[in-house]
Parts: structure tokens; sequence; C-alpha cells
């Protein structure tokens, strides 16, 4: 491998929506995220809707039966 191209690894933090908290090795370093295992519908088993930008309501109001 040559020397001096690659970056440095180190230990970084990835922070949830939820509060949840998780530390790993990265490139970056911390990190934030909006879903993660702890919260997300798939591992939970409960069902729930995920709306981070509103989307859900934008559908909701544009196909609104009156």
């Amino acid at each position: 491998m040559k020397a001096g191209i690659h970056p440095t690894y180190e230990r970084g933090t990835i922070n949830c929506a939820c509060g949840t908290s998780y530390e790993m090795a990265s490139t970056i370093g911390a990190h934030n995220v909006d879903i993660c295992s702890a919260c997300h519908p798939f591992f939970t088993g409960k069902a729930r809707i995920v709306d981070t930008e509103g989307r859900v309501e934008r559908f909701k109001n544009k196909y609104k039966r009156n």
C-alpha cells in the first residue's frame, strides 16, 4: 500500500434522533442519523410512520376527501 494516501481511521460517535448513540470507527468522526436499529420499525416490530420531512402530511392534504 502507498504511504500518505489513506485517510485516518479514528473513533467516532453515531447519534440517532431517538437519543441512542453508538461508538464506531470511522474516517469522518461523528455522524447524526434520523433512524437507527433501536427505533426502526423493521427491527422493533412496531408499525409506525417514519416522517422526517412532512411527506405524509403533504400526501394526506393532497388527496384529502372533502
